[in-house]
């Protein structure tokens, strides 16, 4: 397991690479979270994230533990970015690993539910009309809670059925 909060940017490729060779599982999932150049149709032309050091570390640890006490997981590995973020910067990345690959999509989508929800960050977005605050969204609390109430997870209701 690892976590981290840091404001340099993220080595997808490389850090991939050194967590697939740490482990003998037979599925990793990755999730990488980017800037938008727009938000709920504003432009954005950057994203400040701050944080509480110490306590946001914390918060990620028990959102891991709590993936790893429902699925049986090989390893996890969580980077947070701060800092200001230009469009197409990754803020986030989630990876797990496990034995077979639903118990890695099921932990990998618990993991950004929960992130996006309970993990102490803040967001400012700067646009043509200056900066705002961006707060949790409808969206990001359903999900976070469905994984409370044992929910089935949702189909995408933009794709094919």
């Amino acid at each position: 397991m690892a976590i981290r909060v840091q404001s340099e940017g993220i080595d997808v490729s490389g850090e991939l690479a050194a967590f697939a060779d740490a482990t003998a599982a037979g599925a990793t999932c990755l999730f990488v979270g980017r800037v938008r150049d727009v938000n709920a149709g504003v432009a954005v032309a950057a994203m400040t994230l701050e944080y509480y050091p110490g306590m946001a570390e914390k918060e990620l640890a028990r959102i891991e533990s709590a993936a790893r006490g429902q699925w049986p997981l090989q390893d996890v590995l969580v980077i947070h970015r701060y800092g200001r973020l230009q469009p197409g910067d990754e803020i986030v990345l989630v990876a797990v690993a496990s034995a077979h690959r639903d118990a890695a999509f099921d932990a990998c989508r618990f993991l950004v539910d929960w992130l996006k929800t309970r993990a102490p960050f803040w967001k400012s977005e700067a646009g043509p009309a200056g900066s705002r605050w961006v707060g949790a969204r409808a969206e990001d609390d359903a999900a976070a809670e469905r994984w409370e109430k044992g929910e089935p997870l949702p189909l995408d209701p933009g794709a094919p059925q």
